[in-house]
């Protein structure tokens, strides 16, 4: 992954901003994203999300220790907390049957008659999987786009303008976005 970040400084100065993010794409990107729901919150994440910010700040010509969150918003590249998201609540999205809600259990309108119902475990095995990790962040997610559930493409499409616009840096501040 570090020959990306070489790969990037060597052309940045020849080449224009999408072909920087097309090359982006194609070296790191993919890399990043392969089955990145069953890795995407061990201790290597760190890791990679430090190496995807210097990608993304040699990409936009800015300096290393300048935030680069509004250049994710503005290129529209999903960090890599964003990026573990997407898949896990699509994950959840299209797989439906086999997690309960609340309205299974009550028939009462209440706000949270969406959310679903995580099975209770102690494990941390169990706690870092895709099933109650999705479960947790679907919780999580804004009321306007749990509606959307009934059409995946928009549930999807929505799904990525949400993450697109905040650029979480962690899961922490995405599970409290709705808190604050």
């Amino acid at each position: 992954m570090s020959a990306a970040t070489f790969a990037m400084r060597v052309v940045q100065s020849l080449l224009s901003l999408d072909s920087l993010k097309l090359i982006c794409y194609s070296y790191f990107h993919s890399i990043l994203t392969y089955r990145i729901i069953f890795w995407g919150i061990t201790h290597y994440s760190n890791a990679v999300f430090k190496m995807q910010k210097r990608i993304i700040r040699i990409m936009v010509g800015i300096r290393n220790r300048d935030s680069c969150r509004e250049y994710c918003k503005r290129v529209k590249i999903l960090l890599l907390q964003s990026q573990y998201l997407l898949p896990l609540l699509l994950f959840v999205g299209d797989n439906g049957e086999y997690f309960r809600s609340n309205s299974e259990i009550h028939s009462f309108n209440t706000k949270n008659k969406l959310n679903l119902l995580p099975q209770l475990s102690k494990l941390t095995v169990f706690q870092r999987g895709s099933y109650y990790s999705g479960i947790k962040a679907f919780i999580n997610l804004p009321s306007y786009i749990k509606n959307l559930l009934q059409s995946k493409k928009q549930f999807k499409q929505t799904l990525k303008e949400f993450l697109h616009f905040h650029s979480f840096y962690s899961l922490n501040e995405f599970y409290n976005y709705n808190r604050i």
